[in-house]
C-alpha cells in the first residue's frame, strides 16, 4: 500500500497501515541503536560506567531540540528516551557486572 501522509487517510484503516508502518520502522532504528549500546558496555569496564550523566544530559537536551523542531512536545521525547536510556543503563550494568565476576 502506497504510505499517506496524516491529512491524506481517509478512513481509520489509513490511520492504522501507517501507524503499523512506522512502527516497524521505529523497531528497525531502536534495534539498530540497541546494538551501539550492546557495544558500548563491552567497551567498558566497571557496572559504574553505565550511567554518564553529562551524557545523559546532552542526549535529553538534542532529542528536545529535535522534537521541537519538528513540532512534536519536547516533554514526550524525553520521557520516551528516560525510558528507553533507563533500560538501557540498567542492561549494561548487569552485563558489566558479569563480566567482573
Amino acid at each position: 500500500m502506497k504510505e499517506r501522509k496524516p491529512q491524506d487517510c481517509e478512513s481509520m484503516d489509513h490511520v492504522r497501515t501507517e501507524i503499523d508502518q512506522l512502527d516497524e520502522q521505529l523497531i528497525d532504528l531502536v534495534a539498530e541503536r540497541f546494538g551501539y549500546v550492546d557495544r558500548a558496555w563491552q567497551l567498558k569496564n566497571n557496572p559504574e560506567d553505565a550511567t554518564v550523566p553529562w551524557r545523559i544530559n546532552e542526549v535529553i537536551e538534542k532529542v528536545r531540540a529535535r522534537a521541537e523542531a519538528k513540532g512534536i512536545p519536547p516533554q514526550l521525547a524525553e520521557a520516551l528516551w528516560r525510558q528507553m536510556i533507563g533500560w538501557f543503563i540498567e542492561y549494561e550494568m548487569e552485563n558489566l557486572q558479569k563480566k567482573r565476576d
